[in-house]
């Protein structure tokens, strides 16, 4: 019967924060056995589109939930798209501008980051996320948003944040790994929901689908999947919830939960 996976990046696949940015050969060559087994391999990510390596892009995925769940693709086709109101997008920029907070507004398949955002622009070279794809000038209102990030040097930038979560409809969670990080999005989308409009999409039962994650914005996932699994470099939180934690991404766990639990 045919199996629907999906893999978080950062801290599942990679970790960027050890400067582990490529997938190791012992995982990429379960992802393939995954494949040749006839099973499907998805992306679950907070990441735009934009955010992702090449390698990612171009491995052979069948498709993507990006921006915590608010765009669903499947063989480069877009199934599901939610974007944010666009009068709260402009309430979110007016705040951050008056507050001296830089932000990237991230659509698909592109992202937007003003010209003059250096603070930005210096953070996602340092982990090697390409800035040269980004749009610099334009116009918030000629495009849809899905997800924001954030980031100021601020020494109040917790309160700054807290106020942004308050704006309506939106939820959002800070970077554990950088701590001066924001991301925000609706408070309806969640990978859980991207996933499910894949899987009903596909017609998979979600008794046949799988997913690994190690962070927060992985709860909703792993707790609606069939059958979660989380790493041991994860949140503790999110390993109360999996049903088994496989080994961290440093010592290739995804490739042991797709031979134990998913291959078996």
């Amino acid at each position: 019967m045919k199996k629907a996976v999906f893999f978080d990046i950062d801290g599942t696949l990679i970790d960027v924060s050890v400067g582990q940015i490529h997938i190791s050969d012992k995982v990429r060559t379960a992802l393939n056995d995954l494949k040749a087994a006839g099973h499907l391999i998805f992306i679950a990510s907070g990441r735009p589109l934009d955010f992702l390596d090449s390698e990612l892009v171009n491995f052979g995925f069948n498709g993507f939930v990006l921006m915590n769940g608010a765009v669903a693709v499947i063989d480069n086709k877009i199934i599901f798209k939610d974007a944010i109101n666009q009068q709260i997008i402009r309430d979110v920029c007016s705040y951050c501008d008056k507050e001296n907070i830089e932000y990237v507004l991230e659509s698909h398949p592109k992202v937007y980051l003003h010209k003059n955002f250096n603070l930005l622009e210096s953070f996602y070279d340092s982990i090697g996320i390409d800035t040269k794809k980004f749009e610099r000038d334009f116009n918030i209102d000629d495009f849809s948003t899905y997800k924001i990030e954030f980031l100021t040097n601020r020494d109040d930038a917790g309160q700054l944040y807290y106020n942004l979560m308050q704006m309506p409809t939106l939820t959002g969670i800070t970077d554990p790994f950088h701590c001066q990080n924001l991301e925000l999005y609706a408070q309806k989308n969640s990978k859980a929901s991207g996933i499910l409009h894949v899987l009903d999409y596909l017609g998979i039962d979600l008794n046949q689908s799988y997913a690994f994650g190690d962070g927060l914005n992985d709860v909703e996932m792993i707790k609606t999947i069939g059958c979660g699994m989380a790493m041991e470099n994860g949140n503790p939180k999110l390993k109360e919830l999996a049903k088994y934690i496989v080994p961290s991404v440093q010592d290739d766990g995804v490739a042991y939960g797709i031979y134990n639990y998913i291959l078996d």
